[in-house]
């Protein structure tokens, strides 16, 4: 049997010491760095949670098929509802059920919210908390539980509907309130956490990185303009904060996408600088003053661009210039190509609709146009923007229908002679696409897509957008005050 000799050198020896010392150091270094970005994540847990509340909705359901109605002709009515409101009007539900009672049925409802304060919010028998909109909606009774269990019910300072935001007020005075970060100053990949109470667990905290932001025209609000992130959020955590490595709040917690009703990665939170600017609003008002230009805008696409000879896509389009709006009186004029505001770029409706919404009333603010392939300055001051108005309306469009439409203003129901608030008028028609052949025209007025309402064209291209997948959707249009239902199919 041959001998192995195992003698090995010292200098060699010494070698093998030295480059396998570094290996175990080394993994120490990263189990340490991991130690601390967890220790970092517990850190920002005991700064935020105390602040963050459990909030519990009770109110009363507001339903056309309120259970207390019936219709006497059962389930096998041929006619259907519309039979009925022709003759009874369009708020008829049916007759009083005899054997019911006459309260309405409760709802009960759950989310999240946090303590906040500025200079003007602070008393020391009130404290604030910021939360979403449709969380309170409808609320008739308000609780809010803090982490140390403590329970107090809470009023509606102010709401605004257009951004899905509330300010809530409790009779309580030195509850710690969180710090309003700066969410201009977002990158995507930073580290962001969420905290709340998905699906009824209390302070519950998720980890995770900013995906994007700037996120607008996703149909969810009317001023859009979320972060979104890959921290998960549930069912719940509506209205929680999104804050950063340094505790500070960044956005609210406010929807997610999903086609299952839980997570899937993708989360959106509405920035803390827009939400500020609101929740001051709410506190010393009780409401939100909006700018108005009175213009309808649309994004540049490729076609768009190059029809109007620009070297590029910067920018968007005025198609239509509401008579005697502070547009009008400024001298904006359809067809122009606005590219900048406040000498800030416009690359998208959705930014620019923001920035002058957020212009307070009376300013007068320069806007750089293309007109005639020329660059202009025009000086317009801004108005005030009433409930039916718009800051300045976006044209959502269908490739698959091949129809553009638009929330119905005072001046498209007169154009069109159609009632405003109800529905989405259509503004174009592209020939030969599936809606032109099943006979839908400019004017038309479309009620509901697939038997759910639809007032703005936001609701109706989320609506539309959830139809992708099957490549079908059912929509009940009017025209001429004329009813129908029609089905429209695409491949």
């Amino acid at each position: 049997m041959k001998r192995v000799n195992l003698n090995i050198p010292a200098t060699s020896l010494l070698f093998l010491l030295l480059f396998f010392i570094p290996s175990v150091d080394a993994d120490k270094d990263e189990i340490k760095s991991l130690q601390q970005t967890g220790k970092a994540f517990a850190s920002i847990a005991r700064a935020v949670s105390p602040s963050v509340v459990f909030i519990q909705v009770e109110g009363k359901a507001i339903s056309r098929s309120d259970p207390r109605y019936y219709s006497p002709f059962g389930e096998g009515w041929p006619f259907g509802e519309d039979f009925l409101n022709e003759f009874f009007g369009e708020r008829f539900r049916g007759f009083q059920h005899p054997k019911l009672p006459k309260d309405h049925r409760k709802i009960m409802g759950q989310g999240s919210g946090f303590i906040f304060a500025d200079k003007q919010s602070m008393f020391a028998d009130k404290s604030y908390i910021l939360t979403n909109y449709h969380v309170v909606k409808n609320a008739d009774n308000i609780q809010v539980t803090l982490k140390d269990g403590r329970k107090f019910s809470a009023i509606i300072t102010g709401s605004d509907p257009q951004s899905d935001l509330a300010v809530l007020e409790i009779k309580a005075g030195d509850l710690p309130p969180l710090i309003l970060g700066h969410s201009s100053t977002l990158e995507v990949g930073e580290w962001v956490v969420a905290i709340g109470n998905p699906f009824g667990l209390s302070h519950s905290l998720t980890v995770g990185v900013v995906s994007a932001i700037g996120r607008n025209s996703l149909g969810l609000n009317d001023y859009e303009d979320f972060i979104q992130t890959d921290a998960a959020i549930n069912p719940g955590n509506s209205g929680g904060p999104l804050v950063n490595l340094n505790s500070e709040v960044v956005g609210i917690n406010t929807a997610i996408f999903s086609r299952s009703g839980g997570y899937m990665g993708i989360g959106f939170a509405v920035p803390i600088d827009l939400a500020k600017s609101i929740a001051r609003q709410l506190i010393s008002s009780g409401k939100v003053i909006r700018g108005y230009l009175g213009i309808v805008i649309q994004d540049l696409s490729l076609a768009l661009a190059e029809s109007f000879e620009l070297e590029n896509q910067d920018g968007i389009l005025v198609s239509q210039v509401t008579q005697g709006s502070p547009a009008d009186k400024a001298g904006l004029k359809q067809g122009d190509i606005i590219i900048a505001y406040q000498d800030k770029k416009v690359l998208d409706v959705g930014t620019f609709r923001n920035l002058v919404a957020m212009t307070a009333p009376g300013n007068k603010e320069a806007l750089t146009i293309i007109r005639d392939g020329k660059s202009q300055v025009i000086k317009v001051e801004i108005g005030k923007q009433s409930k039916t108005q718009k800051t300045a309306a976006e044209i959502q469009s269908s490739e698959e229908l091949g129809l553009h439409v638009e929330s119905i203003t005072p001046y498209l129901a007169r154009k069109y002679d159609v009632n405003p608030g109800r529905g989405v008028v259509v503004t174009r028609i592209i020939p030969g696409s599936v809606a032109a052949m099943a006979g839908i025209e400019s004017g038309s007025v479309i009620l509901q897509v697939n038997r759910k309402d639809v007032d703005t064209a936001g609701e109706f291209k989320r609506a539309i957008d959830k139809s992708r997948s099957n490549k079908s959707v059912l929509l009940l249009v009017e025209k001429d005050h004329q009813q129908r239902y029609l089905v429209l199919s695409w491949r």
